[in-house]
């Protein structure tokens, strides 16, 4: 005997004589539908709305077997007729009618089959979560709508005419001429690489003079932001100029030295893998260091992979969204980060709880400006210069957003300075017997030591906060990858990433950084 299995899952099932004789009482059929004979589009169309949904629904379940072996007819068999569909009359529609009515006695099973529920364990990455995306969207619009009126309603509009350009910026020339005269190091370098080439020094030597050359890139920027009392951000940007400069240095310096000892290994008649496939030719060129110094890459070579054209409407588009998104990120420091910071307090000193309100408060807008200023550098400004110079690896950061542990994010947010420091520091220490562990210690010890470069200069301040925080990396790389090994969960390192990383450690070293430059500047009056 045909029944309609379920609401969720409607089929024709037939069933042994034991089972028809049981279910005589639910349903009246005649003897022939045992058979069960498909029903056409045209008989269908007289069926109720509800027998249609039903049908539809039972597309999606498998066919199945009856206690007498009779076969299971599909939704299309029903729909399109099957042996002579054409000729079943209103018996039929009738049967199709009792079946759905059937279908929703309030005798009909209502639970079948062992499900579970959505947000479960076992289910919840199973399944679609764009509603509960959508929600946190909705809501993070909602919450920075709230902020941005109140801060209007407390404040009023912060951003004053000189924003861009004041009277004080004329105070900064002595480091706006220290940054004109960076390039006399790297000429000096070419002389070292020229003289050497032409075998006029000894390679003790060169090594000598590059060394003086590279400390000298440093320590002139240094001493000219100290002997000046300029603006905090000007100091910042000649020393991050004076660190890209250093870092090219010693990338051109290196690369050089391996590729004479590589040509004398060919001189000297040995084998050399053939699977790098690169020109092992040692060529001192002065336009290739020109080139590698504008270049958006701190790794030197004689050639690079280049485009076939700029795309000059591509540039120009760029262009406007580095203007927007810089005046966003400035606009977001004037009139959100400023207030907080200067209604804090020292947040090693007072109420711990106050001190604690102000640093979740500052994580908001220090966020959004971290962003601003990754979006504007890494992708719209390098790849405008990559264009303009037809440079043509542009990988210059991966998705780092998704980084499981601390050690994958510090691999992937900044491309050019990973590469870098694999290629200068992290192999050489380990082809000279330097354990693995010891080489990721010295690589964060001269990020730490390049953060602190750039911080503590421009603020006259060396309280080592900056070289502290990238230290504190090495023990948060141990544990994310701990957490990692332990949950299999890529969520929960990237959220103690974003945590300790973006909430908590920014902010806490803006407002260290802060309450120390006051008290200096308090000091000196």
């Amino acid at each position: 005997m045909a029944i309609l299995e379920s609401p969720e899952s409607v089929s024709t099932t037939t069933l042994s004589a034991q089972d028809d004789s049981d279910l005589n009482h639910y349903v009246r059929r005649r003897p022939s539908a045992i058979n069960a004979k498909a029903v056409s589009d045209s008989s269908l169309k007289t069926n109720s709305s509800v027998a249609d949904s039903l049908i539809n629904d039972s597309v999606n379940d498998r066919n199945q077997i009856g206690a007498g072996g009779g076969r299971v007819e599909s939704a299309n068999e029903l729909r399109n007729g099957k042996d002579g569909g054409d000729k079943v009359g209103n018996g039929e529609n009738r049967e199709m009618n009792n079946s759905s009515k059937f279908a929703y006695r309030p005798s009909a099973p209502a639970h079948r089959r062992i499900k579970e529920s959505p947000l479960s364990s076992d289910a919840i990455f199973k399944q679609s979560h764009a509603g509960l995306f959508n929600l946190c969207i909705v809501v993070l619009v909602a919450l920075n709508s709230r902020l941005i009126i109140e801060n209007l309603m407390k404040y009023g509009f912060l951003i004053r005419s000189g924003f861009w350009f004041s009277s004080r910026s004329l105070r900064d020339w002595p480091l706006l001429m220290c940054c004109l005269t960076l390039p006399i190091f790297p000429f000096a370098a070419f002389i070292v690489e020229k003289l050497v080439q032409q075998k006029y020094i000894s390679e003790p030597v060169v090594v000598t003079l590059h060394i003086l050359i590279t400390t000298a890139a440093v320590l002139y920027p240094v001493f000219v932001i100290l002997r000046c009392d300029s603006a905090v951000l000007s100091g910042v940007t000649l020393m991050l100029f004076a660190c890209i400069v250093w870092l090219k240095l010693v990338s051109y310096a290196h690369t050089n030295y391996d590729m004479r000892a590589l040509v004398k290994s060919l001189d000297k008649g040995e084998a050399l893998s053939s699977s790098s496939n690169m020109d092992y030719s040692y060529n001192v060129s002065f336009k290739s260091l020109v080139y590698f110094m504008v270049a958006p890459t701190l790794c030197y070579q004689p050639s690079y992979p280049r485009t076939a054209c700029v795309r000059k409407g591509w540039v120009v588009r760029q262009l406007i969204k580095l203007v927007i998104f810089t005046g966003l990120m400035g606009f977001i420091v004037e009139q959100y980060i400023n207030p907080i910071v200067q209604n804090s307090q020292h947040p090693l000193k007072g109420n711990l709880l106050y001190a604690i309100e102000r640093v979740l408060k500052l994580s908001i807008p220090n966020l959004y400006v971290w962003l601003c200023m990754f979006y504007c550098f890494f992708h719209l400004w390098l790849n405008i210069l990559a264009e303009l110079l037809r440079f043509g690896d542009r990988e210059f950061y991966k998705d780092w957003w998704n980084a499981k542990t601390a050690e994958e994010y510090w691999r992937m947010w900044n491309m050019p300075v990973h590469k870098w420091m694999v290629r200068h520091i992290y192999f050489p220490c380990l082809q000279n017997g330097i354990p693995k562990g010891v080489a990721i210690l010295i690589v964060f010890l001269v990020s730490a030591i390049f953060h602190e470069l750039c911080i503590a200069v421009p603020c006259h301040i060396f309280k080592f906060w900056a070289f502290i925080g990238i230290m504190f990396q090495v023990p948060l790389v141990m544990v994310t990858n701990y957490l990692q090994d332990k949950f299999r969960n890529s969520m929960v390192g990237n959220m103690m990433f974003w945590c300790f990383f973006s909430i908590l450690g920014q902010p806490m070293c803006l407002l260290l950084y802060y309450h120390d430059l006051m008290n200096r500047k308090v000091t000196e009056i």
